[in-house]
């Protein structure tokens, strides 16, 4: 498979986006169309990750919230259909979003489950560390969640930061 292509999540991809909750989900609250729709209605930055056939294989949404100097960004959601897993589509949709974090000079929070080892990992590769622990997070699992963070660019870095 070649890289997906991101792009804006289109409106007509959400019942798309409903489908992959279910099966990524099923033991959990599973977002639903209204839900995705209601991201978008509130303004927050939402991708998709197309294939060859222009077809949703993954989703993935940011809020922020604050004014400059202090902003925070929070991850919202990242799904990809099991059939593209580990072939780097969530790993460039999250990229995506830290960049959009990265504008505004944003930490970046997320939510993941506990026992979510390829999640933790790829977090913890793009400069996320577990901050805390929110029990039984996950409902109706009673699933817990590590809190992880990622500090704001640093606009003197070398090539860090927005410009």
């Amino acid at each position: 498979m070649s890289t997906p292509f991101i792009a804006k999540l289109r409106r007509s991809d959400l019942k798309r986006c409903a489908e992959l909750e279910q099966v990524l989900f099923p033991g959990d609250d599973p977002w639903s169309l209204e839900s995705f729709a209601a991201e978008l209605d509130r303004g927050h930055h939402y991708l998709g990750a197309y294939d060859e056939a222009e077809q949703l294989i993954g989703y993935a949404g940011l809020s922020l919230a604050g004014r400059p100097p202090e902003v925070d960004a929070e991850v919202h959601t990242i799904g990809v259909d099991p059939a593209h897993q580990g072939r780097g589509v969530g790993r460039a949709l999250l990229l995506r979003l830290l960049a959009r974090a990265d504008e505004h000079r944003a930490t970046t929070f997320l939510e993941v489950r506990t026992d979510n080892d390829p999640a933790i990992e790829l977090y913890r590769k793009n400069g996320f560390e577990i901050v805390g622990l929110r029990k039984r997070y996950y409902q109706p699992s009673g699933a817990d969640a590590h809190t992880m963070r990622r500090p704001a660019a640093d606009p003197t870095a070398e090539g860090g930061g927005a410009s």
